[in-house]
């Protein structure tokens, strides 16, 4: 074990994938020489594999897509950097239509092994256009699967399994998780999607959460530990394929559920896992399931009003004591 931030974990996932597998290629803006992307993950890469294999992009992301995918049917495997999840709009129509159908379209006669990576989150002060959290619109699409790693382990794992797999991954980053330490195995890894992880245990509720709110949750439960109040936390890994039977268990045994990430509060994930845990646990709830996401605005460039949209510890903890 290294301790290591979560971009060394993320970066390191990517090189050892581009050692062992030369049809693995990086292409997107900035990736390359002299930038190694906005958060400066594939920094060297270009260096060490060459300009072919870390490919710079002209800005269009439709364009990164769209040659990703040409590239992953034909025997490569890309790895397509979209800088900012909000600008992934513009290549809406690749990636839901045509990545996400081609399997099923064509009877399984292929495949396509891409993985796109972007950024979600706010905390930057970088407004409407660059700070959402759209994950949901991507569980609402059959065909892809969607990884949201929060911890350094996770995110090296993970990036193998999406670049080893033969379908199209959605693979979702946080802006303020890239400086977070954790110990980072040094061997060859792989995590399984579909497989949550319960980070932390407890008796009296289960809190699901995502991304950089389970580094929050983490926080709330160990300063709620201290009124007597135990929280088990469920890191979902992925949210396609997604690991139902974790959280139903921690449900059973707690009998109250809160939900939190950082996405809009109407048809976010936290409304789907809602449903799910109403329609397969509802027998053992004890208190109604509690939400707690950012309220239904764009988000905020004003430093203050940005703090207050985005859920913060005292509104987990609230959520909290709320189903207790």
């Amino acid at each position: 074990m290294t301790e290591i931030t979560y971009r060394e974990a993320l970066k390191a996932g990517l090189r050892e994938e581009m050692l062992r597998d030369d049809t693995v290629f990086i292409l997107g803006e900035d990736v390359g020489v002299n930038w190694g992307g906005a958060f400066k993950v594939t920094m060297g890469l270009a260096e060490e594999f060459g300009v072919e294999r870390v490919r710079d992009t002209p800005i269009s992301e439709n364009t990164i897509a769209g040659a990703a995918i040409g590239a992953a049917i034909t025997g490569m495997k890309p790895v397509a950097e979209i800088m900012f999840g909000d600008l992934i709009t513009l290549a809406m129509d690749q990636i839901c239509n045509q990545a996400a159908k081609m399997r099923y379209m064509f009877g399984g006669q292929t495949s396509v092994p891409v993985v796109f990576r972007t950024v979600f989150g706010g905390g930057k002060n970088l407004a409407s256009h660059h700070s959402q959290s759209l994950e949901s619109w991507f569980m609402h699409t059959p065909g892809l699967k969607v990884a949201v790693p929060a911890f350094a382990a996770d995110v090296k794992g993970m990036i193998k399994t999406a670049i080893r797999d033969p379908d199209p991954v959605l693979f979702a980053e946080h802006k303020l998780v890239y400086d977070k330490k954790g110990e980072v195995p040094d061997d060859d890894y792989t995590i399984t999607f579909g497989e949550a992880k319960v980070l932390r245990e407890g008796t009296d509720v289960t809190l699901w959460g995502t991304s950089y709110m389970l580094h929050k949750a983490l926080d709330v439960a160990e300063e709620l530990a201290k009124e007597g109040i135990s929280v088990e936390i469920i890191d979902p890994r992925t949210l396609v394929p997604l690991d139902k039977k974790t959280l139903i268990d921690s449900v059973k045994k707690t009998g109250r559920l809160v939900l939190v990430t950082e996405e809009t509060k109407t048809l976010a994930t936290t409304a789907e896992i809602a449903a799910m845990v109403q329609e397969e646990a509802f027998d053992w709830l004890d208190a109604p399931i509690k939400r707690v996401n950012a309220p239904d605005t764009p988000v905020p460039f004003s430093p203050p009003l940005e703090n207050y949209f985005i859920p913060d510890n005292k509104r987990i903890a609230q959520g909290i004591r709320d189903v207790l």
